[in-house]
């Protein structure tokens, strides 16, 4: 029986993890994230598909029950009124939509690293799963979690910019220039393989981040794009490089460039975007500042902490001005909105979903699934 809809007393939350065991990085990512409001406390997992692994990190993680499959772990927490009430899923790609299915299926609410699914018809189907029940589904497009993101968001809304005209929106890396799939690089191997990656290699991977941060700040959704993919590594099987063109609603235009073979890049997302009275820029390895360019003035450089932001920046920030914040406080923010949903559903409430969702999840893998079809064809402008 699903415990979603059950009436509890003010209590912190209870949550599970399936992946994100021994050598990964995001599992941790993730638990930071998580435990960082006192919200909730990871006591439950299935961190490996290999049963000493999984074991030895739960033990290492001193969780209250390890589990060494995720269907047992999704049975097991919802037949037990103490059980978990939302699961983190930090796998490889080809494991989102069986682990969600399990999950969602016993009314545990899940948290998704993204992509939604490896397939688009796997993504359809999370997506019909979701509709018929009460659980909640968040996909942790983090990047949208920083206050000044948030902050550039309600500018463009707000009309500060006027009418908006042109966007450019770029994430480069250079962790892939050498074949590290061939050197027992794990993060590499399933990274670089269709079959656990997914369509897409970069544009999966890092792509995405891009093409939901696009879409958020502006608030327009990509209609078509003309995609040119490359894979410069000699015998790789995904791309690592592409340079996009897509059009957006309203008329707006612009430029998505993603890449894992830029040399000297380390983890460079960056976003402008160009109005008729103004212009916007933003870059990750300098999160807490956003830079406002109006027509004929001098640039203002915005920054966190300060009460001339939004309140939807306000409530995104947790130190004063002056004090950084960073990767792992835009992460905790997606937990936080979607554990205050969590809680609103317990309550009999609607949720509010302020955070990224299965619709995001969908887009992300048609934005990946077109963007393939448009290199093939020899970059063809494609519909959305």
């Amino acid at each position: 029986m699903s415990k979603v809809a059950t009436p509890q007393p003010l209590r912190r939350l209870r949550a599970g993890i399936v992946g994100g065991g021994r050598g990964a990085f995001i599992g941790s990512v993730h638990r930071i994230a998580a435990e960082l409001d006192g919200q909730a406390q990871v006591v439950a997992g299935a961190m490996s598909s290999h049963p000493e692994i999984a074991r030895e990190s739960a033990a290492a993680w001193f969780l209250e029950r390890a589990y060494t499959s995720y269907a047992d772990m999704a049975s097991s927490e919802a037949a037990d009124r103490n059980g978990i009430d939302f699961v983190i899923i930090a796998t490889p790609n080809d494991l989102h939509y069986p682990v969600a299915r399990a999950f969602l299926s016993a009314g545990i609410h899940v948290v998704c690293d993204k992509p939604l699914a490896l397939t688009l018809a796997e993504g359809e189907e999370l997506v019909r799963l979701l509709a018929a029940g009460p659980t909640l589904f968040a996909l942790t497009h983090n990047y949208t979690g920083y206050p000044t993101v948030r902050q550039a968001r309600e500018m463009v809304r707000g009309g500060q910019l006027g009418e908006i005209r042109k966007v450019m929106v770029e994430y480069t890396q250079d962790w892939l220039m050498e074949p590290l799939e061939s050197r027992g690089n794990r993060q590499a191997a399933w990274r670089t393989d269709p079959a656990r990656a997914g369509l897409g290699g970069c544009v999966g991977d890092i792509g995405t981040h891009a093409q939901n941060l696009l879409e958020f700040v502006t608030g327009r959704h990509i209609e078509a794009l003309c995609a040119d993919l490359s894979s410069f590594v000699p015998g790789r099987r995904l791309d690592d490089d592409a340079n996009i063109l897509v059009r957006l609603g309203g008329g707006v235009k612009g430029t998505l460039v993603c890449s894992q073979v830029a040399c000297g890049e380390e983890n460079r997302l960056s976003i402008r975007v160009y109005g008729s009275q103004a212009g916007l820029e933003w870059h990750q390895q300098d999160p807490n500042t956003l830079i406002y360019k109006p027509a004929g003035r001098p640039w203002e450089r915005l920054s966190t902490g300060h009460g001339y932001l939004s309140p939807s920046a306000k409530a995104a920030t947790r130190v004063p001005a002056g004090h950084p914040e960073g990767y792992l406080e835009a992460f905790a923010n997606i937990y936080r909105n979607f554990m205050d949903d969590v809680r609103r559903v317990e309550r009999g409430q609607p949720p509010v979903r302020d955070y990224p969702g299965v619709q995001d999840g969908l887009r992300g893998l048609r934005f990946v699934a077109q963007a393939v079809a448009s290199s093939r064809a020899g970059s063809v402008w494609m519909d959305l």
